[in-house]
């Protein structure tokens, strides 16, 4: 990656990253996405285990074991970015056909708005409680800084990516440190008052951990794309899975400490107070310097999300992905993202735990088809250019894939357990969620069932006959190019 390429604007998009454009390395991958999870929002996932009475010492468990287990998805996901060239969501055409994407798409838009929400929703409130900064002045920077760097697009973003890193890992190394430590007296919570552990808190705490590493699902091959085909699917996997499972298994672990410690429920309040705890005004920096860390978290999702609003549209409306239309679909998305953030009115915590959920429900079914299909039907043997036709050997729509993910959906409803944790007052508790008292398996019904009942309708397609027109594409170059003909 030279600097010529970093503040250029990408001139890609949905469409096909050929060989020669294939500059990124596989030593960028950990860092990315270490950083991915290695900011405030990650810490405010360490305080629904406390929230719910369960000790920190579990939390942090829970939560290891949610992030660990997720990330095996994103990891293979990942995979799949150097060996197809395109980015994740234009592959699922496979499984989904050329406009039955959509109904994955639909999941995976509301996921990288929603997380957008969130994100800024967390950066007006902690801003507001620190600094006294006004909320919407602060929503309108955050959505504008993220525009911008997701506008210049890939390379830009993976170096930012890198200083970002360079710049938050001291800090939050010394706050982590002067927890474990202890730093003043009030950091001293009595035996008495300690919680300890439940059930049900445990497995919220590992199945919000889960999901928010399975929602990296749809994103992976979009920052990975721009390997080299050659590029070890074993080390890239390791690479993904090091760097994502690490920063979000310590990052949770602070949350739950600084909930148990300081009884936290704003987590760049509390890593203002411990900073403060250590040197007069240090709170401050560690505040202002976490915030410029995660805008670009805005960018990636605001990124990821363009290239899901520019393959439906392409669904209904063949375009060519140029600069123009990614341009329009950021500014787009950045709208409406500032639209929803200055309209919804509540608390930040509650709706992280509400919309994680939420998010773990709607891509479960996608990630397990896809997943499926890629590794165990398929196995990585696509016809590039017949993405992008109607008219080509997936078809515009695949009925396997649409039913597999309906029928894995519907099969979690009964286990479904929705609660608005702010107000303590039930959404939507599914039959079986209620008899288990409030655990939530739906996102492992979801997964098995999805996958199992994709695998089945499968055996049904004509294999034989896609790998031959796969090596007539091969053979004729045409999957360089991205389009049939």
């Amino acid at each position: 990656m030279n600097r010529s390429t970093i503040t250029q604007v990408e001139n890609r998009s949905i469409d096909y990253v050929p060989e020669g454009e294939r500059h990124a390395r596989l030593r960028s991958q950990g860092p990315f996405w270490f950083l991915g999870n290695f900011h405030f929002f990650t810490i405010s996932i360490g305080f629904v285990g406390p929230a719910m009475g369960l000790s920190a010492a579990w939390t942090a468990l829970a939560g290891t074991l949610g992030i660990m287990f997720g990330t095996i998805f994103m990891a293979f996901h990942g995979s799949q970015g150097p060996h197809m060239g395109l980015p994740q969501m234009i592959q699922s055409r496979a499984q989904f056909g050329y406009r039955g994407v959509i109904l994955a798409l639909l999941a995976t838009l509301f996921v990288f708005v929603g997380f957008n929400v969130v994100n800024v929703t967390l950066i007006m409130q902690g801003l507001k409680s620190v600094f006294g900064f006004d909320p919407t002045i602060v929503a309108i920077v955050s959505v504008v800084l993220g525009a911008l760097l997701s506008i210049y697009g890939h390379d830009l973003m993976h170096k930012v990516f890198s200083w970002t890193l360079m710049a938050t890992l001291p800090l939050y190394a010394i706050v982590t440190a002067a927890l474990i430590f202890g730093t003043s007296p009030a950091m001293a919570v009595p035996a008495e008052s300690m919680p300890g552990f439940n059930w049900i808190a445990f497995f919220t705490q590992f199945a919000i951990a889960a999901g928010y590493n399975i929602s990296y699902a749809p994103y992976v091959s979009d920052y990975s794309r721009y390997l080299p085909r050659h590029t070890c699917p074993k080390k890239l996997i390791a690479t993904i899975f090091v760097g994502a499972s690490l920063s979000g298994a310590w990052m949770i672990g602070l949350g739950a400490w600084l909930a148990q410690q300081l009884h936290a429920s704003d987590a760049l309040a509390s890593l203002n107070q411990v900073g403060n705890m250590l040197l007069p005004g240090f709170g401050n920096v560690v505040v202002i310097i976490s915030v410029l860390g995660f805008l670009p978290i805005i960018s990636l999702n605001t990124y990821s999300a363009m290239l899901t609003v520019l393959t439906g549209v392409d669904s209904v409306r063949r375009i060519r992905p140029t600069r123009r239309h990614r341009i329009i679909a950021i500014a787009t998305i950045s709208m409406v993202l500032l639209g929803c953030t200055l309209s919804i009115r509540s608390d930040g915590i509650a709706l992280l735990h509400t919309f994680l959920l939420l998010l773990l429900y709607f891509l479960v079914p996608w990630t397990a088809v896809n997943l499926v299909d890629y590794f165990f039907v398929r196995k990585g043997r696509y016809a590039i250019a017949h993405f992008f036709t109607p008219r080509g050997i997936y078809g515009a729509w695949q009925m396997r894939g649409i039913a597999a993910y309906l029928i894995g959906f519907v099969a979690m409803v009964p286990f479904f357990y929705i609660v608005d944790s702010g107000e303590n007052q039930e959404i939507f508790v599914g039959y079986f969620a209620r008899k288990l008292e409030g655990v939530d398996i739906a996102w492992l019904v979801g997964l098995v069932v999805a996958g199992v009942v994709y695998l089945l309708l499968a055996r049904s397609l004509d294999l034989r006959a896609e790998e031959e027109v796969i090596c007539t594409v091969e053979r004729n170059g045409h999957d360089f190019r991205g389009r049939l003909p």
